[in-house]
């Protein structure tokens, strides 16, 4: 082999190894931020990851918001008309955050079974829900029918 092929093919193999470095990165970089989004029903029978942030989806039970001792922690059920599944959130709740309204909410589940959220979002109009909360809720319904005629 002449030493301009040896060069060429050293060539070659930094770049594919650079590329390859490059796609490593990424794919780490996606693996560590996507955020799966779950339904309660799903969280309630303990297909959603522990110690992993994910989105919870579901309408707030009427009746259900509190705040337990002093400050800025609130606490509620969320449900997809399935399950129910209690979450925690620390901070200044949406304008928009009410009962029988349909949220968004990114966090964790705890040790104790409490879905700890680090963020609420809230529908900003009576029309719109989100696609993910909609079709979830469709299904539970669905299912719920088919285990009542059953």
């Amino acid at each position: 082999m002449t030493p301009a092929r040896k060069k060429r093919l050293a060539l070659i193999g930094l770049m594919l190894a650079g590329i390859a470095v490059g796609l490593t990165f990424a794919l780490k970089a996606l693996d560590e931020n996507i955020m799966f989004f779950f339904t309660p029903t799903e969280v309630a029978e303990g297909k959603a990851p522990r110690n992993k942030l994910f989105r919870l989806g579901g309408m707030v039970v009427e009746g259900s918001i509190s705040r337990p001792g002093d400050g800025l922690t609130a606490q509620f059920d969320l449900t997809d008309s399935g399950k129910q599944v209690t979450v925690r959130y620390t901070g200044i709740l949406p304008d928009l955050f009410r009962e029988g309204q349909g949220i968004i909410a990114n966090g964790e589940v705890g040790d104790d079974g409490i879905f700890v959220a680090q963020e609420v979002l809230a529908k900003h109009d009576e029309n719109y829900m989100p696609p993910e909360v909609a079709e979830a809720m469709q299904k539970a319904k669905e299912a719920a029918a088919a285990t009542t005629t059953n």
